[in-house]
């Protein structure tokens, strides 16, 4: 099965071994235009061919082979964020619980009103939309920052632990105004406009980045 569509309209991935609950679910989404694509099992989802688009994963609990739950975890475990909802006949609170901790944006029983799973998957959109721009500036403030050359990495580290030029140069063994040409150059490649603008764009770069050797 290949979904691969180059898409950035929302989908929503829908993971039930009841057909008839599969079918009803992808109808009332599609009656309020968010498109839909159904799986019977998780492994038939995890051997389809996903294209990057937003969306969020409305999941089964119980379900021969993998339950929803070890879907969940398999899903965290490679890294994947697209936010889960659960919907289900079989639900308590000891799995609620699991769930959401697990970073779940819903847990809901069948039978569940309309209104109310179209909320949690709207919700879900806008987290999964939200996420994705959050990563996409991460990447290029990385990009940004594999161009620096290493002395402009430590300049970067210095400055934006607030450090004024004469002591970068004092501490670097460099001299001031090689500092400040450094500083621009960093301002530069990382597209800031400001000492502050460069701090955030640091908070934003992953810790291994920020807790590393330059």
């Amino acid at each position: 099965m290949s979904l691969a569509v180059d898409n950035t309209d929302p989908l929503v991935l829908i993971v039930d071994d009841d057909e008839e609950v599969r079918s009803a679910l992808r109808e009332l989404l599609l009656s309020v235009g968010i498109d839909a694509c159904c799986f019977g099992s998780t492994q038939e989802l995890l051997s389809a061919d996903l294209p990057e688009r937003p969306g969020c994963l409305i999941l089964d609990v119980r379900m021969p082979g993998a339950s929803g739950l070890d879907l969940q975890q398999h899903l965290a475990l490679n890294g994947s964020t697209r936010p889960i909802i659960f919907l289900t006949g079989h639900g308590d609170i000891a799995m609620t619980v699991q769930a959401m901790k697990a970073g779940a944006v819903d847990f809901l029983t069948k039978p569940v009103r309309d209104q109310t799973l179209l909320d949690a998957v709207r919700a879900a959109i806008e987290k999964d939309v939200s996420q994705r721009a959050a990563a996409r500036l991460v990447k290029q403030h990385v990009d940004r920052y594999a161009k620096l050359t290493p002395r402009e990495r430590e300049v970067l580290r210095e400055v934006v632990k607030g450090r004024l030029n004469k002591q970068i140069a004092f501490d670097l063994g460099i001299s001031e105004i090689t500092v400040k040409l450094h500083r621009g150059n960093v301002t530069k490649k990382m597209q800031a406009t400001s000492v502050g603008q460069l701090i955030r764009i640091w908070e934003l770069l992953p810790a291994g980045i920020r807790e590393g050797s330059p």
